[in-house]
């Protein structure tokens, strides 16, 4: 029976955390002699890891002295004025989410996530980007900020100020909605013909999870996808251009910075 399972038991949406973000950095910041420095308003997830290899390589990136995550590390980098705070590998809802509640506290005001997804639903030739409008939760994270429903969704403000952002990038920026999913490998032919039945562009593990944190504690999160594969049925897949594609993804992250500061 579904109502026996925890993740849908003994929820109270609207009651306070004993465990928070803040404390945890504090305890952080004391225990590895950090300083308690803002991070930078605009944080991008990286889950890929891409961009932070390039910013490290090229030197291009400078490690933040006050970023007091147990589990990551942040790469500042400047493009195109605006001061982006990049961490990588927070990879999966509860990850995601996790990066996020943590950077909220530490100073950020706006968090993009740009996550690699595979391809649903026919689009353009890859790569291309996709504007999350709404993701199918089908991960645990959401449930825990949000009560059961099918979708999380991108804010409308957010949403109508970023209409019209991406024309001058070279590469295209779709609108349309995910399947997040907890288990890659659990991709079946059956799950797949019902995403590509509702109309989901492309599968990711972030998304959801991502807008049920921003509504739940009105946040502002911006989450794309980088389709770059067929799940690897088709060979040749993953290929998201020069650099990894890290040129490309900060192009799309300062245009939805520089669309809502």
């Amino acid at each position: 029976m579904s109502s026996d399972l925890p993740l849908l038991r003994a929820k109270d949406h609207r009651a306070p955390s004993l465990f928070e973000p803040a404390n945890l950095l504090r305890e952080a910041r004391r225990q590895k002699g950090l300083p308690d420095v803002d991070v930078p308003a605009v944080a991008l997830l990286d889950p890929d890891g891409d961009i932070v290899r390039h910013l490290v390589a090229t030197g291009r990136g400078r490690r933040h002295p006050g970023w007091a995550c147990y589990h990551t590390d942040m790469w500042t980098v400047d493009v195109d004025g605006i001061e982006i705070g990049v961490v990588g590998m927070a990879v999966g809802a509860p990850f995601a989410v996790l990066v996020a509640e943590q950077l909220a506290v530490s100073g950020a005001e706006l968090v993009i996530s740009i996550t690699s997804a595979g391809q649903i639903s026919p689009l353009a030739a890859l790569p291309c980007f996709v504007l999350i409008d709404r993701a199918l939760r089908d991960e645990g994270t959401s449930a825990h900020y949000l009560p059961p429903d099918r979708w999380s969704r991108l804010d409308e403000t957010l949403a109508a100020k970023l209409d019209g952002a991406f024309t001058a990038l070279p590469e295209p920026v779709l609108t349309g909605s995910s399947w997040t999913t907890d288990a890659p490998y659990r991709e079946t032919a059956t799950a797949i013909a019902a995403a590509e039945a509702a109309g989901i562009a492309c599968v990711e593990m972030e998304a959801a999870a991502l807008y049920a944190y921003a509504t739940a504690r009105q946040r502002s999160v911006v989450c794309l996808a980088h389709i770059t594969n067929t799940m690897a049925t088709d060979g040749d897949d993953f290929e998201k251009g020069a650099d990894n594609g890290a040129h490309d993804a900060l192009a799309v992250a300062a245009a939805v910075a520089t669309a809502l500061r």
